[in-house]
């Protein structure tokens, strides 16, 4: 079945004339992951902007409540790809609103361990609820097998660009 063509087959057919010697095959590839991203955030950001969150907050969150203890800043700053000055920053912010708390190491007193607070846990339940039929209600339109080929293939595109996961 042929496709419909689309914006990145445009961008590329564009590059062609301007460029005709350059190989811009990538773009079929990276060019969709970038856009479909972006189209997911923004069709997506409104799940959790209920419950008064951005993306970063709701990553942070997301990574606290999927944790089984309190975790360290630094710990958090791996689980949500974010610099050590953005996690501080949102730990702050969200420590002010009541949904984490900080508290001293018991073994290191210079460290502290980020944890939610119940009103934190109530918040990020309801936007990961909400978030998740948001995300059913966009796949909707791909049938299971279509949706599986791509849990493979985006599942080996990370491995490409990661390296093994964190059990391999």
């Amino acid at each position: 079945m042929k496709r419909t063509p689309d914006l990145i087959d445009t961008a590329r057919s564009q590059w062609r004339e301007v460029h005709p010697g350059l190989d811009t095959s990538s773009i079929d590839v990276v060019g969709r992951v970038l856009r479909a991203s972006a189209v997911l955030r923004q069709r997506l950001d409104a799940a959790f902007a209920e419950e008064g969150l951005n993306r970063a907050e709701f990553d942070l969150l997301c990574a606290l409540r999927r944790s089984d203890a309190p975790v360290t800043p630094g710990r958090l700053n791996g689980l949500t790809v974010s610099s050590g000055a953005a996690t501080t920053k949102r730990i702050q912010q969200l420590a002010e609103r009541g949904l984490l708390e900080r508290a001293v190491d018991a073994r290191d007193r210079r460290s502290a361990r980020i944890a939610l607070t119940e009103r934190g846990r109530e918040v990020i339940d309801r936007a990961f609820r909400r978030n998740l039929e948001a995300e059913r209600q966009l796949l909707s339109g791909l049938d299971p097998s279509r949706r599986q080929e791509l849990v493979t293939g985006l599942a080996d595109l990370l491995a490409a660009l990661e390296g093994p996961g964190p059990l391999g």
